[in-house]
């Protein structure tokens, strides 16, 4: 039987929006990530929220700080569509200690059936471990950031931390 774990503190977390274009004023996937992150037992420090361009040394520089750091989720938004600047996808698949495949086929599925229709085979949403971390990428749209964190993560965000810490 599946009980719901409610761990007894804060989950110490960490959002990156990828995007050449995006600042701290439009960046509307981001502030979303954090808005709805402080929905259920989240921290996030004010230096655990940042914009790096869609670059694969600058995305990798950023994630390398926080990894050693005391984060333990980071969730990115940006970056994942098939456009040549693309590359949140390309440098979060190597760096993947494990990768939770459910995450982006049920992303996907739900994005089929909920939002976007055949347009979902676009999306590369990724989740994963970095060691003993918590990883998801999400697309930028608000209508994704939505859909990943309020049917997907935030469900299962406690219990994963848990399982992480066995």
């Amino acid at each position: 039987m599946h009980t719901n774990v409610k761990l007894d503190r804060d989950i110490r977390c960490a959002v990156l929006t990828v995007s050449d274009t995006r600042t701290v004023e439009t960046d509307k996937g981001g502030q979303l990530v954090k808005t709805l992150l402080e929905t259920i037992n989240t921290e996030i420090q004010p230096d655990h929220y940042c914009i790096v361009k869609d670059d694969k040394d600058e995305i990798q520089a950023q994630l390398d700080k926080w990894l050693a750091e005391d984060v333990e989720v980071i969730i990115t938004t940006g970056g994942t569509g098939i456009a040549p600047r693309d590359v949140t996808i390309e440098t979060v698949s190597p760096m993947l200690t494990k990768e939770i495949e459910g995450f982006g086929e049920l992303f996907r599925y739900l994005s089929y059936v909920e939002d976007v229709g055949t347009r979902a085979l676009l999306s590369r949403a990724v989740g994963g471990t970095i060691g003993n971390k918590l990883i998801f990428c999400l697309p930028g749209s608000t209508g994704a950031v939505k859909l990943g964190l309020n049917k997907l993560i935030l469900p299962e965000l406690n219990h994963l931390i848990h399982e992480m810490n066995k």
